[in-house]
């Protein structure tokens, strides 16, 4: 009798245990999604409002401290070095688009998520026209006081799109 309680009493711990690491499993998984769509959003914004030379709100997506790293050019350091680059090379110059299908986003623990990808910069307008840029990045977004902020960004393999 009492063996049979013991091996009823394993068997429903083990049931308890696997259901509870499923639950967590699952838990997760809805956490990666919705970082995902945090992240895809706040890419988004940020690319709409370069795209429209709204520089305000694009200044709002940067770090004090942040650093711009490109394979073509010098490095920039802090938010006011980004922003006066973005208003002097892609504002009113390119558009921006995200290569669809080529979005991943990590978790940085304690920090915030990094995001890389494949975007297409377009030129439509007077200069470059036809021409399509294609480069790789690597967004790192920090979650601090309830604001998301890029902290830095590496920007690299520029070349036409083929």
């Amino acid at each position: 009798m009492f063996r049979r309680r013991f091996r009823t009493d394993v068997l429903i711990a083990i049931f308890l245990y696997a259901a509870a690491q499923l639950c967590a499993q699952d838990q997760a998984a809805n956490d990666d999604r919705q970082l995902f769509k945090t992240v895809q959003a706040l890419d988004s914004e940020l690319f709409q409002a370069v795209n429209h030379c709204d520089m305000k709100k694009v200044e709002s997506y940067w770090a004090d401290d942040a650093v711009f790293l490109h394979d073509k050019v010098p490095p920039l350091v802090g938010r006011d070095a980004i922003v006066t680059s973005i208003r002097k090379n892609l504002c009113g110059k390119v558009e921006r688009e995200l290569v669809l299908g080529t979005l991943e986003v990590h978790r940085l623990k304690d920090y915030g998520a990094v995001e890389i990808g494949v975007h297409r910069f377009l030129h439509p307008y007077t200069q470059d026209h036809g021409v399509v840029g294609e480069a790789r990045f690597i967004h790192t977004w920090r979650f601090k006081d309830g604001v998301w902020q890029i902290t830095q960004v590496i920007s690299y393999d520029h070349h036409e799109a083929k």
